[in-house]
């Protein structure tokens, strides 16, 4: 009862909100018409999967089970629901998915009257997406939930003395696929057992990065054989610390693909820099650029950069934006560098104390690790390996959820 009073005076102020914000008015606007989106394209005899993600990040997740379970369960339609525009606005045309929208609010009203229109045969939550009206409901009308890739912290509330709400809440979820032991174990401490750790979803993914074509006639005319530094998802925290470094070596092609590719985001990178720098979208008007530094100005082409990098660098972890997809360079077995803040993310943690990507946290740090692993390839050979070996050791999550999934399935 406390909870869904909260939700409803959140909701009051969000509105008022809404009159000076542009950005919450978006958030309130798009949620209007998701029933409606709902039953154009779901019909009462439909069979459905349903997954959920916070955003664009979790979806990367999502996906290799999404396409495991359009292979298992291909008469099954598949529904896909974002909390945040910027997952929503990337994947809303995504292929394997039959329905793509917002998730409601969590008022319980709207929730209900989502899920009979849905009737879903299974939900599956990916990594943090615990909203306690959505899996009250669900629960009451036995439909398994599935937690998929979650890691657990003691200092969450779910371990807290004053969590006993959201302690019961993990208590409705038929079963838990963790990142880690130790998340299982603080499950354990708070009488969950319905676990199993199966680490990242999102390395069966990045693993079928190998077998597709990665090559772009730009790049390589960018590069010309050069060595290449590959900065991805960048922030301005980050550059700050690596474009000293990156104007001091001559020989040395870089690409920059920054988080955000809006003009002022564009603008701001270029003055950082001396060297001359060209756009990704100027480089088929010329075939002879001076410019050392190849500034990215679109999306969806971070993976294929990342094939032609002596060197990469993943950012996000230099500030209090949270560090991007490591796995995406490190499948190509490279060096990874990252910054500071990266305890909260398992694959990164594995791979600092592997060896595998170092971690800096100043500018004189990156000026010597930097230095260090470009003049020595016997070390970017030994770094590679590193990725490459944990990433094919960690393989097979997906098929452990959709085994889990035909046996929950086979009982219903």
């Amino acid at each position: 009862m406390l909870y869904s009073f909260l939700i409803e005076i959140s909701l009051l102020l969000l509105r008022v909100v809404a009159l000076f914000s542009k950005k919450i008015a978006h958030f309130l606007s798009v949620r209007i018409h998701i029933l409606d989106t709902i039953q154009e394209k779901i019909n009462p005899s439909d069979h459905v999967l349903w997954f959920h993600c916070a955003s664009l990040g979790e979806f990367e997740q999502a996906r290799p089970l999404i396409v495991a379970a359009k292979k298992e369960y291909p008469n099954h339609k598949i529904v896909l629901t974002f909390f945040s525009p910027s997952g929503y606005e990337v994947q809303k045309k995504y292929s394997l998915a039959d329905v793509v929208t917002y998730l409601p609010l969590d008022r319980k009203k709207s929730i209900k009257r989502f899920i009979e229109i849905l009737q879903p045969e299974a939900l599956f939550l990916i990594k943090y997406e615990f909203w306690p009206n959505l899996i009250k409901v669900l629960k009451s009308q036995n439909v398994p939930i599935f937690s998929i890739s979650s890691v657990f912290r003691k200092k969450q509330l779910f371990f807290k003395p004053h969590g006993t709400f959201m302690r019961r809440l993990l208590k409705k979820i038929d079963f838990f696929f963790v990142q880690n032991e130790q998340s299982k174990k603080l499950l354990s401490t708070i009488g969950i057992a319905n676990t199993s750790v199966i680490g990242d979803t999102r390395i069966d993914r990045v693993l079928e990065v190998l077998n597709q074509n990665n090559t772009d006639r730009l790049i390589e005319g960018f590069i010309k054989g050069q060595e290449c530094f590959v900065v991805g998802s960048s922030w301005r925290e980050d550059l700050e610390i690596i474009s000293n470094t990156i104007e001091s070596k001559q020989n040395l092609k870089t690409i920059i693909a920054p988080h955000n590719v809006d003009e002022k985001s564009l603008q701001a990178v270029e003055r950082l820099f001396n060297k001359p720098i060209i756009r990704f979208s100027e480089l088929s008007k010329t075939t002879n650029s001076e410019a050392h530094i190849l500034l990215i100005d679109c999306v969806g082409i971070l993976t294929k950069i990342y094939s032609y990098a002596t060197i990469a660098y993943v950012g996000g972890g230099m500030g209090d934006k949270g560090l991007h997809n490591t796995l995406e360079p490190a499948v190509f077995g490279i060096p990874v560098l990252i910054g500071k803040n990266y305890l909260r993310y398992q694959e990164a943690t594995d791979l600092v104390s592997l060896g595998g990507i170092k971690s800096i946290d100043t500018a004189d740090a990156f000026k010597n690790v930097f230095s260090d692993v470009l003049k020595n390839k016997d070390l970017q050979e030994k770094m590679g390996t590193i990725n490459l070996n944990y990433i094919k050791s960690q393989a097979g999550a997906t098929t452990k959820v959709i085994s889990k999934l035909k046996q929950v399935l086979m009982i219903k």
